[in-house]
């Protein structure tokens, strides 16, 4: 099943009338990993769902990277969604994590589908319960965990989501998604090596998921 017929699945209890609608203004697009596709500032004209792959959303904070959160399969990025309702303007970036394929709903579209179909909006309300869900276990990470509690759970939640047991990552990237310095993570990676819980080369990192 490609992407765009995974998405129509996963909307279909809205309604056959929103269906045919929703064929004729989505449109599905491809992108390879590491492709950027959403800047802050940047006009918002179409909000996404993701079929396949991952997107990760981020913020910048005194010049740093600072991760929101990581849009799947069959989800949408609710930072995009809130946007049609002021400025139009994204106040995020975001970036595709691997190859994915992305159903892009026009927000002319999405606007009237809201007031024409109420159950669109069980969908974005969905999304807003998964990424409060999501801050606040992050909040609570940052509160009570420690840091080297932290950059483990973050290796073994990014392999969760690409189903896989080794990444391609640097030191840096891993500093700006938990919040702090490479240094600090490239410390606690030689800890961990030494410890035997991971075996890492200069891009890669093996770690036996919990």
């Amino acid at each position: 099943m490609d992407g765009f017929a995974q998405i129509s699945e996963k909307l279909a209890f809205i309604g056959a009338d929103f269906l045919s609608e929703f064929r004729i203004h989505a449109v599905q697009k491809s992108v390879d990993a590491k492709t950027e596709l959403m800047r802050v500032g940047q006009n918002v004209k179409y909000i996404p769902i993701v079929a396949s792959g991952l997107i990760k959303v981020y913020g910048l904070v005194d010049e740093k990277e600072f991760l929101y959160y990581y849009v799947r399969a069959g989800q949408s990025c609710i930072m995009t969604f809130s946007s049609i309702f002021d400025d139009q303007q994204s106040k995020v970036f975001a970036v595709s994590e691997e190859a994915s394929e992305i159903i892009l709903l026009p927000v002319t579209s999405v606007r009237k589908w809201l007031n024409q179909y109420p159950e669109f909006n069980h969908f974005f309300y969905r999304q807003y319960e998964l990424r409060y869900s999501a801050l606040i276990e992050m909040l609570n990470q940052a509160i009570f965990h420690r840091l080297d509690k932290r950059i483990l759970e973050y290796l073994n939640n990014r392999m969760t989501l690409l189903a896989k047991d080794e990444l391609r990552i640097s030191h840096k990237e891993i500093a700006n998604d938990v919040g702090t310095a490479r240094e600090v993570v490239s410390r606690i990676l030689k800890k961990f090596e030494n410890e035997g819980v991971i075996t890492q080369t200069s891009s890669v990192i093996k770690f036996r998921r919990l």
